[in-house]
């Protein structure tokens, strides 16, 4: 069963939510397993747990089918994603655009690779899903 990643905020913002419905959406049409992932920064003294992160989600959503919740501890929530994508060998993640840009600006200080969907191609083997914000 394929899987795909989807990292949101806790609680959940306007941006984590369309983010979410579109990785929902993606998981249905792919018959795939859903991880939802929150990363808790050490740097911030919050502690989220899984099991409110799930029932975030499940307030919002209902309860989903093969999904599974997840919350990270890191200091930087964009290699907690990283972490995530590779040690559960995703074959999809799906971000919101801002996510989106902070990643490049990692990828464009490790790498001289600013395209995150082939940066994680050649080396996660990983498909990146962007979400754009909505207008105000």
């Amino acid at each position: 069963m394929s899987l795909v990643v989807v990292p949101v905020r806790y609680p959940l913002s306007k941006h984590s939510r369309r983010t979410l419905e579109r990785a929902i959406e993606v998981a249905r049409e792919r018959e795939a397993a859903l991880t939802v992932l929150h990363v808790d920064l050490y740097q911030n003294g919050k502690k989220v747990t899984r099991l409110d992160l799930k029932n975030a989600v499940e307030r919002a959503y209902g309860r989903l089918e093969n999904t599974r919740y997840v919350v990270r501890t890191g200091f930087l929530v964009e290699e907690s994603i990283l972490d995530e994508v590779a040690a559960e060998q995703a074959d999809a993640v799906v971000i919101g655009s801002k996510q989106a840009s902070r990643l490049r600006r990692i990828f464009q200080r490790f790498t001289d690779n600013p395209d995150i969907d082939r940066y994680l191609r050649s080396h996660l083997d990983c498909e990146v899903i962007t979400v754009e914000s909505a207008s105000a």
